[in-house]
Parts: structure tokens; C-alpha cells; sequence
């Protein structure tokens, strides 16, 4: 694998905070802790301090992610696991993916991806790209070598990792939805029970099983933080992830949403921006001018109306001497 002694750039952080509402029951695993008799088959994940409900940002980023790779028709050339397949980028250059002796799948570079930039990549093998690509690039290989659409490609090895710019943090409740939570009284602590029945198809016998649910009318902070390294793309990568949030209030999050869990919807998105200069502002003198957030969005349709006003929010702090 070629060495790279170049460091990734870093223009700035954007900072987007929102409020996720739950508009139905919603279940996301903690696992089973106990076997008793009566007791839940599926509890929900909670803080091992506090005990609250929480949304792990792992769950919330996996299901944009997959969101955008169905939106952007993204191949699926990598095992995920149990019998799963997914798409990621096999180099930072595009190339074909050999998910089988002889069978090839094209993968576009995780330098120009928009599912890559935004959610990293690890670097695959058996993967094929350019043999003049791999030269310029720095790549040893040289063999085997094979025709591939008419042109040279060479095999390599092993590919190189492209560290995700989207952080997605866990939800946590707002401490005045916690309040209306700890007087539930469903047996449980800040959720409810969701008792379902499998039917067996021949027997009709019922298989009865318990689910906690957070209840609907919970509200948690929904954070991300998206990493500018390319003014270029980064209005590209901002509208994708407006139309992804924008999906997935018409989808699920957690498990059982074809049975009508987990339906959610963000309000209030508040966007700030902070670019090297002013981070070393406030290091520097402890002011933070120039900071200004911008004015808060209501919905996810006005964002996505109203997208403009977010583009040129980020374009005019990304020209020079801003």
C-alpha cells in the first residue's frame, strides 16, 4: 500500500442541532439482560447511568447511510455479514470491485463518492483499478494485470481508508421530555410495553413476545457535525444530507417500522459554522465574534425549500478572508 504524506485539509466544522421527535413508539435494541418469566424479550437501549432511553448516533448514521446509497443507486459490492451486502468504496480511486472470480462491479472513489466523503470507507482488496491510475498513485503492484472494458487494470491488494466527515451523536432526551417520561405508568421505567403475537401459518398457534418501546411524544436532541475539507463539495454533501433527513421522516428508525414503529420528525434545525481562523480566534484573545448561527429552520421541508439560504450561508464563510 502506498504511503501518503499528505494531510487531509481542514476548513471547518458545521455544527447542525435539531430537535427529533418520536410520532410513534419507538424500539431500537439494548439486548436481552434477563430471561424472566413475563418479562421483555426485546428491552430498548438505555444510558447505564442515568437508566433514560437514548438513540445511538451508530443507528441513526447507518440509516442515512443506506438511505443515500439507495437514493444515489450505489452498487452493492461488499459482504456485510450475514448474508448482508452493502457499497463502499474499495480506494480512494474508482476502480472495479471482484465480488467474484471473473465477475466485476464498478465502485467510484471515496475522493469524489458522496457516500464515502460523507461516511468514510475502509480500503477493500481484490479490487482492481488503472495500471497508469495505480502508477501515479503510488501503488507497487504491477501484477496480475487483466482487460477490463477495454483497458489495462492491475489487482491490488489492499486499498486505502477514507475517514468519515459526518459525526452523528447519540440522542439523548431533553430534560423536559424526561420529566413527562418518569410519569409513564406502564411498569417501566420512561417506556411502554408493545405485546405482538407470531402466528404460525399452519398451527395458527400464537407465539406471544413483549417489546419495550420509547413512547410517542418523546423528544431528543438530534446533533451532527459535518467536517468542511472541500469548499467544492460541500454544499453537495449539506443537500444530501437534507434530503436524507428529509427521507427518513417518511421512513423508520429502529427496528419494526413496516409494523408503524419509529416514525420520527426533526424540527428546529439550528446551523453554525466556525471556520480554522475562529477556532484560533477563541484560542487566541477568548472572543467569539463572527460566530453567528443561522436563523433557525422549522421543518425539514422548509429546509429543503429553502436551501439556498443554507448554500450561500456556507459559501460566503468558505470564501477567503472569511
Amino acid at each position: 500500500m502506498p504511503v501518503s504524506y499528505t494531510q487531509k485539509s481542514l476548513l471547518g466544522k458545521l455544527t447542525l442541532i435539531s430537535q427529533l421527535s418520536v410520532e410513534t413508539g419507538l424500539h431500537i435494541g439494548g439486548g436481552g439482560e434477563n430471561l424472566d418469566i413475563g418479562g421483555l424479550d426485546k428491552p430498548v437501549i438505555r444510558d447505564p447511568l442515568t437508566k433514560y432511553p437514548y438513540l445511538p448516533g451508530s443507528s441513526i448514521k447507518g440509516k442515512l447511510r443506506s438511505t443515500l446509497e439507495r437514493l444515489l443507486n450505489k452498487p452493492l459490492n461488499r459482504s456485510g455479514g450475514s448474508e448482508t451486502r452493502r457499497y463502499e468504496s474499495d480506494d480512494l480511486v474508482n476502480g472495479f470491485t471482484e465480488v467474484e472470480e471473473g465477475t466485476f462491479i464498478a465502485y467510484e472513489g471515496a475522493r469524489t463518492c458522496q457516500i464515502s466523503r460523507l461516511f468514510g470507507s475502509t480500503g477493500g482488496s481484490k479490487f482492481w483499478i488503472p495500471i497508469d491510475v495505480a502508477v501515479d498513485e503510488g501503488f507497487k503492484e504491477t501484477s496480475p494485470t487483466k482487460i477490463i472494458q477495454g483497458q489495462n487494470y492491475v489487482k491490488i491488494n489492499r486499498g486505502r481508508n477514507c475517514a468519515a466527515r459526518l459525526i452523528i451523536r447519540d440522542s439523548h432526551l431533553l430534560p423536559e421530555s424526561a420529566e413527562k417520561l418518569k410519569q409513564v405508568d406502564t411498569g417501566l421505567f420512561m417506556t411502554e410495553w408493545k405485546f405482538e403475537n407470531g402466528i404460525d401459518r399452519v398451527t395458527a398457534a400464537a407465539n406471544p413476545r413483549q417489546l419495550e418501546r420509547v413512547p410517542a411524544g418523546a423528544k431528543f436532541q438530534f446533533e451532527l457535525v459535518y467536517t468542511v475539507e472541500d469548499a467544492a463539495q460541500a454544499v453537495e454533501d449539506l443537500q444530501n444530507i437534507a434530503i436524507a433527513l428529509a427521507i427518513l421522516e417518511d421512513d423508520a428508525i429502529g427496528g419494526h417500522g413496516s409494523r408503524g414503529y419509529g416514525k420520527v420528525r426533526f424540527q428546529n434545525f439550528n446551523f453554525s459554522y466556525r471556520s480554522l481562523a475562529q477556532y484560533r480566534q477563541i484560542t487566541n484573545t477568548g472572543e467569539t465574534s463572527g460566530l453567528q448561527p443561522l436563523q433557525t429552520i422549522p421543518t425539514t421541508q422548509a429546509l429543503l425549500d429553502n436551501f439556498g439560504s443554507l448554500r450561500d450561508y456556507i459559501q460566503q464563510r468558505l470564501l477567503p478572508g472569511n
